[in-house]
């Protein structure tokens, strides 16, 4: 006899059931053809127009992504038991993909570990989350201490710190906030973390984001290995991470630059953490205003543009193409031939091939070529689920200007 589900059943539409079929987890407001009431934050089964089961996921209905899957197994009860293999699941693949290099990492990333809208980072001993959907907000009582008893199996971890700040969260019908979940004996929110040898302080209470951007780690050292002898300047330098791993590597001089005060502030100390004062400089300036200001004096011959997302929507595309152009045809124009180019994007709407064929016209426009050396991505422990292209999101390139 089949046994009947615990939960409502939800009916969305042949397009719908194609993209699921797909394997993308997420289904929007426009997409249900019939859903009964229910409570926000609920589990439900999603079934196409013939009834057959899709999948169970969590209710949104502030959202225009009404439902996230967790689940395409009929059988799957979602149980503590369940979210504890979750978590040892997504804990065990980064000490694989990372190996010893874990003491600052990614240890969930949102769908592509199957927590939807959950981020969870670790620095030294803390982890720092942020929460962007209503049913994981409703699951953190139950997830939370998991996560902890998880991984305090391999490493001490003292608590998590929530950067639940974000305007994202009103989406949501989520409000803003920040502050410990089940507060530690200590509290302090700033924690020195090492990556790729070098030392950071990492204010996980005020820093972007959580606090530090892990994913560009590798590239970090990649830029490192290119940078011996180099006039450096590093674009957009946030805490300095570009900037110091190219004086490690050798650089005679690193000029880094950020439009943010406290960002400079932050980099110069770290600078002075690792000895590396004397060989960075640093300067307040936006860097839009800075390039044509550098124009013709041949200053430097390895430039590194490392900017935030210019776009985090698909109705402002052509305008951060415009933005990722100018700087990237600028910086070409400054560099003298067989000078280096680091350059990046962090927004997945800025398609891997719309980026390169904005890097293709600004080359021509600066009537040079580019050699490639390298393309990467982001590290490893921010997974990339084919499946789900908004996983796939950090472009970085690395070339020789001839």
């Amino acid at each position: 006899m089949k046994q009947e589900r615990p939960y409502f059943k939800t009916v969305i539409s042949k397009k719908a059931e194609a993209s699921v079929r797909q394997g993308h987890p997420w289904i929007y407001d426009t997409e249900i053809l019939e859903m009964p009431e229910m409570e926000n934050g609920s589990l439900t089964d999603i079934t196409g127009t013939k009834g057959n089961y899709l999948g169970t996921g969590m209710t949104s209905f502030h959202s225009k992504i009404r439902v996230r899957l967790l689940s395409r197994n009929a059988n799957d009860r979602f149980d503590e038991a369940f979210w504890e293999r979750r978590v040892r699941y997504a804990w065990e693949y980064r000490k694989t993909v990372m190996g010893a290099d874990l003491e600052c990492c990614r240890v969930i990333f949102g769908e592509a570990d199957h927590f939807p809208g959950l981020t969870v980072d670790r620095f030294g001993d803390v982890l720092v989350s942020q929460t962007l959907s209503y049913g994981m907000e409703q699951l953190k009582p139950v997830l939370f201490p998991i996560l902890l008893r998880v991984l305090r199996e391999d490493i001490p971890i003292r608590g998590i710190y929530e950067r639940n700040d974000i305007a994202l969260r009103e989406r949501e019908g989520l409000t803003q906030s920040k502050g410990w979940f089940a507060p530690p004996e200590d509290g302090t929110t700033l924690v020195w973390i090492r990556e790729n040898g070098i030392r950071y302080g990492v204010d996980f209470e005020n820093g972007q984001k959580t606090g530090f951007f892990l994913d560009q780690k590798y590239n970090r050292q990649a830029v490192s290995r290119f940078a011996k002898g180099r006039q450096v300047l590093d674009c957009f330098t946030h805490t300095g991470s570009f900037a110091m791993n190219a004086a490690r590597g050798g650089a005679a001089h690193v000029h880094a630059v950020d439009v943010s005060e406290a960002a400079i502030a932050s980099a110069k100390e770290n600078a002075e953490q690792n000895g590396l004062s004397s060989v960075i400089s640093f300067q307040t300036a936006d860097v839009f205003d800075l390039l044509p200001q550098l124009e013709g004096k041949r200053e430097y011959d390895f430039i590194i543009l490392d900017p935030p997302a210019f776009t985090k929507s698909r109705k402002t595309i052509d305008a951060a193409a415009r933005g990722y152009k100018e700087i990237n045809l600028r910086a070409m124009k400054l560099l003298p031939r067989g000078g280096y180019l680091a350059t990046c994007s962090c927004s997945h709407f800025m398609s891997r091939e719309r980026f390169e064929k904005m890097l293709k016209e600004a080359a021509a426009d600066a009537s040079v070529e580019l050699r490639q050396m390298e393309a990467r991505q982001q590290a490893p422990d921010h997974p990339i689920l084919w499946n789900v292209p908004e996983t796939d999101y950090l472009k970085f390139y690395l070339f020789q200007v001839v």
